[in-house]
């Protein structure tokens, strides 16, 4: 047997996991886990964080992005409750991510020494494991152990490490079981129902698609179906790129994140084939919407509507089963109305980014980030305003990718995704997306990405205001208190940090900044960029209830909402009206 610290043992079971880099930050309680990294460097990075967060968050990001384990840890008190954030985010997330926290030495545990806490009740709500080893030899098994839960759950995995046990000496030379990060979920799918509900797609009027997370390594499968069934297809945000964003049959999300034609076909649907998620807000569709869905998760059926047909299957194997039926539809007056909604829409969000004359609009931003990015760039999403215009207008069309904190919600997500991003693909272009609000909270990680060398092109779109929340306080006919920010020099702060910062404030700008950001890359810039983005604070229109229908809604009602959102009729007629034309 290999004699080693335990420390540098937990170091190989995660070499042998394939984990080739993790966030955190050092300190008495962790000393001898870190010690043990320093041992195996040239196989796996630390990435020194500047706040515990930011760690978690990275790591719930790389899980995304990748489909493997992210890994953060934390010293013991304070950096242990600093993960929380993160670790959350993967859990709401159904991410694997794993933390290692540490813990006061054994001999003074139990004895109120300084940051001396009971931190396992802690993570019992938050970690599907959560484990405090007792002795040395203990800890590489726990830490594998605690790795193929996460990857089986789906979830979190906490790992407890008093620190003189990582630091004692002890006989390890790996473990014979190999690795084995996919745990096979295919229940056997009945060919009867598969062609049940290729029929009940052919019966339907107005048939629509919705996909979720569970749809999006089928793409083609997707497409396939669409095409074949002639289905207008939206998905969830999370999910947004498991059909190409530009594709004529691709209508975007329904909710606040949505978009008009996504709200409006869906709300005119006659039959929801809901694949591969299970997106909360399903319960607000139509009563009268027969619901067929699809899901690899037994206790994921149902949940969260009613359904008249429940398949339990993955996603993609279904929809390749489903399109070998052979069934076909035509394109009828409702799939022609709903390509032409989804044309002026995307036309009526090209009109408002060519318009500065009161200010640059986010919508300009985002057309300028869509036309500079790269087939496979990768972005990491903040919470706020700003995903609302990044999910309706950046591209995922080709081999794009994104991670966003989806159900979790949590402000300061975009910069450690991006973070994570250009660390597990540092040969691709990579984005973040982040309001001022949300960039404030992490922004002094900045460093990390000084530090490590990561061109990170990080925009910040400063409004001034937590315009998500605004939103809600003008819907609850509230005050506008308490969501005021003080703006910043964000390009400033970034020059001084030993990025690179670039300012805009209206279109001219925004080209010229673009142009440089377009040189830099060129070059091989290994620098972080900051992109201050000064745009007008204008409320992005709610799509989660668009009442433009005539045959629905009040004359009052529809003026409003137009006049609310600058939502024309010659420009953005409403479904209906559209279907009435395309029957004409």
């Amino acid at each position: 047997m290999t004699k080693m610290t335990a420390g540098q043992a937990l170091a190989k079971v995660l070499e042998d996991w394939k984990i080739d880099h993790l966030y955190g930050i050092t300190a008495d309680s962790i000393n001898n886990t870190v010690d043990g990294l320093y041992q195996e460097r040239d196989q796996i990075k630390y990435i020194q964080v500047r706040h515990e967060e930011v760690g978690a968050l990275a790591a719930a990001a790389d899980a995304k992005l990748t489909g493997k384990i992210g890994v953060s840890f934390g010293s013991a008190g304070p950096g242990a409750v600093h993960l929380l954030n993160g670790l959350y985010d993967a859990k709401m997330d159904h991410v694997p991510v794993l933390a290692l926290v540490g813990q006061s030495a054994t001999g003074i545990m139990n004895t109120n020494f300084f940051q001396e806490m009971n931190q396992d009740p802690m993570f019992a709500d938050v970690a599907e494991f959560h484990k405090q080893v007792t002795n040395a030899e203990q800890i590489p098994y726990v830490v594998d152990e605690a790795i193929r839960s996460a990857y089986a759950s789906r979830s979190v995995s906490v790992v407890i490490l008093p620190d003189d046990l990582s630091g004692q000496t002890i006989d390890f030379d790996g473990f014979k079981t190999a690795p084995l990060a996919t745990v096979p979920q295919k229940p056997v799918l009945d060919s009867a129902t598969v062609n049940d509900v290729a029929e009940q797609l052919k019966a339907a009027k107005h048939p629509i698609m919705y996909v979720g997370k569970g749809a999006r390594h089928a793409r083609e499968a997707v497409i396939k179906v669409a095409e074949q069934f002639n289905l207008p297809t939206l998905s969830t945000a999370p999910a947004t790129g498991a059909m190409p964003t530009d594709h004529p049959l691709f209508m975007g999300s329904r909710g606040r994140l949505g978009t008009k034609p996504g709200f409006e076909v869906s709300q005119a649907a006659d039959l929801v084939l809901f694949v591969g998620t299970n997106f909360p807000f399903a319960r607000y569709f139509p009563a009268n919407i027969k619901f067929i869905q699809v899901n690899n998760n037994l206790a994921d059926l149902g949940k969260q509507r009613d359904a008249d047909t429940t398949v339990l299957a993955d996603a993609g194997e279904f929809l390749t089963n489903l399109a070998a039926t052979g069934v076909t539809r035509p394109e009828t007056a409702f799939v022609k109305a709903a390509k032409q909604d989804k044309a002026n829409w995307d036309a009526w969000l090209t009109k408002l980014a060519e318009d500065d004359k009161d200010g640059l609009a986010a919508e300009g931003v985002m057309a300028a980030i869509k036309a500079a990015a790269t087939d496979d760039a990768v972005f990491g999403l903040d919470v706020g305003n700003n995903t609302e215009w990044a999910i309706r207008q950046l591209p995922f069309n080709h081999d794009q990718r994104f991670a966003m904190s989806g159900w979790y919600g949590t402000m300061g997500f975009g910069l450690p995704a991006g973070l994570a991003g250009q660390l597990s693909f540092p040969d691709q272009q990579v984005w973040s997306v982040s309001g001022d609000g949300g960039y404030a909270m992490v922004m002094p990680d900045i460093l990390t990405e000084v530090k490590y060398q990561l061109p990170v092109v990080n925009v910040v779109l400063e409004n001034k205001v937590l315009g998500f929340i605004a939103h809600e306080k003008i819907t609850a006919g509230q005050a506008p208190y308490g969501i005021d920010l003080l703006g910043a020099d964000w390009a400033g702060m970034a020059d001084n940090m030993g990025a690179i910062g670039l300012r805009a404030t209206n279109l001219a700008e925004l080209k010229t900044a673009m142009a440089k950001i377009k040189s830099l890359q060129a070059a091989g810039n290994k620098r972080p960029i900051v992109l201050d983005a000064k745009i007008k604070n204008v409320d992005p229109i709610d799509t989660s209830f668009v009442p433009v229908d005539p045959d629905n809604f009040d004359a009052k009602t529809i003026a409003g909402y137009r006049q609310q959102y600058a939502v024309d009729e010659a420009t953005q007629p409403a479904f209906s009206t559209l279907l009435k034309q395309v029957k004409a």
